[in-house]
């Protein structure tokens, strides 16, 4: 084993595992991740060159892998218990240890980037450990180097099951892998044709045209693979979105967090109004913005009876509901349009698991004696905006945030309904579409249906929250509850009503609309106090233009007038209109889906010329994934083809003669015929049986051994035999066992096989040498 072939194997697995590694940089997105990936790949490479070199056992190997993982595992993958920065602490390696094993589910089950937080870096130190060491091990010992290409592969796949559900680039660190991977194949070719030509030294030496045939051969079979993988991965970089969501780990694996096993905040509402909690103070809060909204959680799911925060199930088939996962240090909210509140929250008298916040979280830190308890048991919703603790709060807990707060909508006339997908509302209240056809007027745009929607609400609406000194107002927010509250005059409810009513609209006339749950908090001043009487639900609408928009939907509170009896005639509600002719009463009162109600549809394409673009695009299809199931065919023909025109088309006479020699003998071999390695001519002749093939050997022999045999014999009638015996051997074969030939790569390992006896302990001396120039009956 040459120092040569030591630096090369080791230069070409590093390169594979720096590509292969990038597949892992979503997930981390800090420099501690690059340093970690470098150092891993050095340590790995040295245990494996180390290894190598003095023959070690496999289990020495991997007893020194283990002691280098501990060794440089906590500066590396826990930097922040590294005493000094570079040396391993207990206090690291007791976090190190159980990482080991726990780390990967850690790892699929919190907001991505998750930096350098916690010991969330030992899956990858392990991933590069690994994959450096196992894989040059295998360069470096086995006679087949090329077995160390799949630790790289893997590692690039294990980085791309870990990653993010968005893809980000997997065809371009695919693609350059696949090249590194060739590249080292071919170096790895030519080093074996290093060896051999070293080992043969003292043998003949083959024609000029052989030499360079065989070089080319190589690089023309590595170019055509490389050649196909780029345009295969042209196509499907083209042919598939970038954005698409992929089926990863961390999309299989339970989040930890199920909203769907606690209570919805909407169904207690109104226990924040009873006089006992009404004027108690939940919480403090300081750096609220004037006129600020605190959210407790979001509502996008209704099954008819109740509205609930969305779950992992439903996350799995909608998407924008999305789940609940730990976050590691910080969010990037760069995307939303706002300005940046620092709130600090100082809990009282308030008891949940559900967390008080504002807009679109960025980071938040826990303080006091429970904060790395609160810390550890913190999940987040980024889609939702709902912060929970799995353990819940308690008072005197108290936690500082930094968030995002959005934009106040523009004019809602002017607003198009956004493209997010919420999961199904299968049930609605009876009365729903017949108010909305009261309500809505042809001609509208989609933002003016939901201004009309809201000042329906806010018009026709009156305050009840059903307790000591109100009109009765039942609580709830199932369709019941909805269905009465729009039968009753005057309707009677609060914001658990309205909220939910107006989100049903909402969604009718085509934007995803969801309920927010939370506080608004009448104190002002630096520290506010947050009472029971606080509590207010509202929606947010999602339009094309400023994204998920807070509104309003509850009246304000006014006097109550009397109910009006069941049986008087019914009284015009301000600001309906009438119903419009019956054709499009019956247009308004079909429920709308998003977007499919307020856009034109496209202008339908010509049958003949959707059928003309149907059939080229089968046909290049089609063509393409022949084009790759043969071209690995077409390349051995090729290659074969390059071979025989330069043996015919050699400068000397003598070398065109037994490259016609050559070329018989390969056809040979391509057809199946079992030839000793060292026979000569005249055996390999007899072998095939024939006069013709006898005559073929002398004559070769005699050009090759007499004085001036090779002036005194045709180079052309040599080849005209060759293609004769050629077609003689094919005569007898049907047309499978002639195309299998046509194919047959046996030929090109002729010039593979290991001389015997004569070099054997300069052979193994020098890493894949040993194959001899000379093939049989050379």
């Amino acid at each position: 084993m040459s120092g040569r072939f030591i630096v090369g194997n080791t230069v070409a697995l590093m390169s594979a595992t720096g590509v292969a590694a990038a597949a892992l940089w979503p997930v981390y997105q800090t420099g501690a991740f690059v340093l970690l990936v470098a150092v891993a790949a050095l340590l790995g490479c040295g245990i494996a060159i180390v290894g190598a070199v003095f023959r070690w056992p496999a289990w020495l190997v991997g007893l020194t892998t283990i002691g280098g993982y501990l060794l440089v595992g906590v500066p590396l993958a826990v930097p922040g218990r590294a005493l000094y920065g570079v040396l391993p602490s207990p206090a690291g390696l007791a976090e190190l240890v159980p990482a080991t094993a726990l780390g990967w589910k850690q790892l699929v089950t919190i907001v991505l980037p998750v930096g350098s937080y916690q010991a969330l870096l030992v899956p990858a130190l392990i991933l590069v450990l690994l994959s450096s060491v196992v894989g040059l091990s295998v360069a470096l010992r086995s006679q087949a180097a090329e077995l160390a290409l799949p630790a790289p592969v893997l590692l690039l796949l294990a980085g791309i099951a870990l990653g993010p559900v968005q893809a980000t680039a997997p065809t371009l660190l695919g693609l350059a892998l696949f090249t590194v991977l060739v590249l080292w194949l071919l170096w790895l070719n030519l080093e074996r044709r290093r060896g051999r030509l070293l080992v043969s030294a003292t043998a003949a030496r083959p024609p000029v045209a052989d030499r360079r045939m065989g070089a080319a051969r190589s690089v023309v079979v590595a170019a055509l693979a490389l050649t196909m993988a780029v345009l295969a991965g042209t196509v499907a970089a083209v042919a598939l979105p970038p954005t698409a969501a992929r089926d990863v780990l961390r999309t299989r694996v339970a989040a930890p967090f199920d909203a769907r096993a606690y209570p919805s905040p909407l169904s207690g509402f109104r226990n924040y109004l009873q006089p006992d909690l009404a004027d108690t103070v939940l919480f403090e809060v300081e750096g609220l913005p004037a006129g600020g909204r605190i959210r407790l959680a979001t509502l996008d799911d209704y099954d008819g009876v109740v509205y609930s925060v969305g779950s992992a199930d439903a996350a799995a088939s909608r998407p924008d509901s999305g789940t609940f996962t730990r976050l590691p240090y910080r969010l990037d909210q760069s995307a939303v349009r706002g300005d940046k509140v620092s709130l600090t929250v100082s809990i009282r008298e308030y008891d949940g698991v559900w967390v008080p916040g504002v807009g679109a979280l960025e980071r938040i830190e826990f303080i006091g004696s429970t904060a790395a308890a609160r810390q550890e048991s913190f999940v987040y919703n980024d889609l939702g905006g709902t912060a929970a603790i799995v353990t819940g709060l308690e008072q005197g807990d108290s936690y500082t945030s930094t968030a995002v707060v959005p934009a106040l909508a523009g004019d809602l006339a002017d607003a198009l309904p956004g493209s997010a997908v919420l999961p199904q509302v299968d049930v609605l209240p009876d009365g729903l579409e017949k108010t909305l056809a009261g309500i809505l007027r042809p001609g509208d745009t989609p933002g003016q249906r939901l201004q009309a929607v809201l000042d329906f609400l806010a018009t026709t609406g009156y305050v009840s929250h059903g307790t000591a000194g109100e009109p009765v107002s039942r609580s709830g927010h199932g369709v019941d509850r909805i269905d009465e509250l729009l039968e009753d005059q005057p309707m009677l409810g609060d914001a658990e009503q309205y909220a939910v009513t107006a989100a049903l609209m909402a969604r009718q006339i085509g934007f995803p609309a969801r309920v927010v749950v939370g506080f608004v908090p009448a104190a002002e001043g630096d520290t506010a106090p947050v009472t029971g009487a606080d509590a207010s639900a509202w929606i947010e609408v999602q339009t094309q233009a400023d994204g998920w928009v807070a509104l309003d939907p509850n009246p304000p509170v006014r006097e109550i007038p009397a109910r009006q009896p069941d049986d008087a005639t019914p009284i015009s509600r301000p600001q309906t209109v009438l119903p419009p002719p019956a054709p499009d009463a019956a247009e308004q009162s079909e429920p709308s889906q998003p977007e499919s109600q307020t856009v034109d549809p496209p202008d339908a394409a010509d049958p003949f010329w959707a059928a003309i673009r149907l059939v080229v695009t089968i046909a290049a299809w089609s063509i393409l994934g022949v084009g790759l199931l043969t071209a690995p065919f077409v390349g051995i023909v090729l290659a074969k083809w390059r071979r025989r025109r330069r043996r015919r088309l050699a400068h000397r006479p003598i070398d065109r003669i037994v490259g016609g020699w050559r070329e018989f003998a390969d056809s040979v071999t391509d057809h199946g015929l079992a030839i000793a390695p060292q026979a000569t001519r005249t055996e390999l002749a007899r072998s095939v049986g024939g006069v013709r093939a006898l005559w073929l050997a002398g004559e070769v022999d005699r050009a090759v051994f007499a004085p001036d045999g090779a002036a005194e014999i045709d180079p052309d009638g040599i080849w005209v035999s060759v293609r004769e015996l050629q077609n003689s051997m094919r005569a007898g074969l049907n047309r499978r066992d002639r195309l299998r030939a046509v194919i047959s790569v046996r030929s090109f390992g002729r010039y593979a096989k290991r001389t015997a006896g004569r070099d054997g302990r300069r052979r193994r001396r020098l890493w894949g040498a040993g194959e001899s120039t000379k093939g049989p009956g050379q």
